[in-house]
């Protein structure tokens, strides 16, 4: 359990995590059909950003890992957003394509260091063994991200327009996300100080002996099937709703409900921890994420599926989140937790880069249909790689 002196740092981090990512994050998959009509550009021309942007946070993820386990996750958590806000504030008012990337450019920087990863191995490098609880608690609130950027991002932009949508969003960040990251950083460092938490010291050999195990490249793969499976569905999944037979409203309300779901998935798990362990509770996931997909294609007949969609994808994947970084902390050890983590989130985050991309041109050049086979290939993948770890030793804890 966490103790009294860091749960108001946990919280505060838990809310930080929230706006950042329904600032940042969801800002491109809630605003698109509304991009789409303003500016004229395709879905490839749109995606191209975002991809620009996760192919930088992959090549910057093991350096922001390592400059957690030197001590400094706290001043990216603190930096980064702020950087982050002002490209969001400029993104709505781009007057071409060259400036639209460019600006993604700069997000793809930020998102190395100021988004999950970092604030898990922040949390697991300076609590410990208490780290799972505190890590359980920021994902419990920030699931909700996505329920607040969808009808949010929908009731500004159909208001005033896309452009002063990405402002209040970039507002979100600035006076809400930065000022509560301050507070859990400094209190954390306090606590620190006076020696109530067993920080962890770096390890620089830690991630050389990770990257010669067998366990790194199953997780690797699994987390890099399962982003691609869900950064797919997460971009389109307005369009695809819409082209399952749903109303703009309600694939709007069903693409809020992904968080409800996160957070569901997340509270199961918490109050059954001492029934299902680590390795079960990963498999059930992933065939969460794969019965998600065969939903999709079934509410073709039956629009109303979209909801039971929103559910299982959202649950599977939300709940994962938590389970990725305890099950590395389980396979791979505690020692160099950041620089592990982070090389391991690179795969991840090539994945999310190329999700847009890839679902764009499945969805030019095969319909919805081969994107439907594709999320649901690869669950299916994800699927395999979980029950490969489970074989190399992924155990109940």
């Amino acid at each position: 359990m966490i103790t009294k002196a860091e749960a108001p740092a946990v919280w505060a981090l838990a809310l930080a995590q929230t706006l950042t990512y329904a600032g940042v994050y969801y800002t491109f998959p809630a605003l698109l059909p509304d991009l789409l009509a303003l500016t004229g550009w395709s879905g490839s021309q749109l995606a191209a950003g975002p991809t620009l942007a996760f192919l930088i946070t992959a090549a910057l993820t093991p350096f922001t890992g390592k400059l957690v386990d030197r001590g400094l996750g706290g001043e990216m958590l603190i930096v980064l957003p702020i950087l982050a806000a002002i490209c969001i504030a400029l993104m709505g008012y781009s007057p071409n394509l060259v400036l639209w990337i460019l600006l993604w450019a700069v997000i793809g920087l930020t998102q190395a260091g100021m988004y999950y990863e970092t604030c898990f191995a922040l949390l697991t490098r300076s609590l410990g063994a208490r780290a799972r609880p505190a890590i359980t608690r920021v994902t419990l609130v920030a699931g909700f991200a996505g329920t607040l950027a969808f009808p949010l991002a929908h009731a500004m932009s159909a208001a005033f327009g896309p452009a002063p949508t990405f402002v209040a969003f970039a507002a979100l960040i600035l006076f809400g996300a930065v000022p509560l990251n301050i507070f859990a950083v400094r209190r954390l460092q306090k606590i620190a100080r006076a020696g109530d938490a067993p920080l962890l010291a770096a390890d620089p050999a830690s991630l050389r002996r990770a990257l010669r195990r067998a366990p790194f490249w199953v997780i690797a793969g699994m987390s890099g099937a399962l982003a691609l499976n869900h950064a797919i569905v997460l971009t389109f999944i307005l369009l695809l709703f819409a082209e399952r037979g749903a109303s703009a409203g309600m694939a709007t309300f069903a693409a809020a409900c992904i968080g409800p779901a996160q957070v569901l998935g997340r509270l199961i798990l918490m109050m059954n921890e001492s029934r299902v362990n680590n390795a079960l509770a990963t498999i059930l996931c992933v065939i969460s994420m794969a019965l998600a997909a065969l939903a999709l294609i079934a509410a073709g007949a039956a629009p109303w599926l979209i909801f039971l969609v929103a559910a299982l994808q959202g649950a599977g994947m939300g709940t994962l989140s938590i389970l990725r970084p305890v099950v590395i902390a389980q396979t791979l050890g505690h020692a160099g937790f950041g620089a592990i983590s982070g090389a391991i989130a690179v795969v991840p985050a090539l994945a999310t880069a190329f999700g847009p991309s890839i679902g764009a041109f499945a969805l030019d050049h095969g319909g919805a249909g081969a994107v439907y086979a594709l999320i649901l290939g690869l669950a299916i993948l994800g699927l395999c790689l979980a029950l490969w770890l489970l074989s190399l030793g992924l155990k109940p804890g």
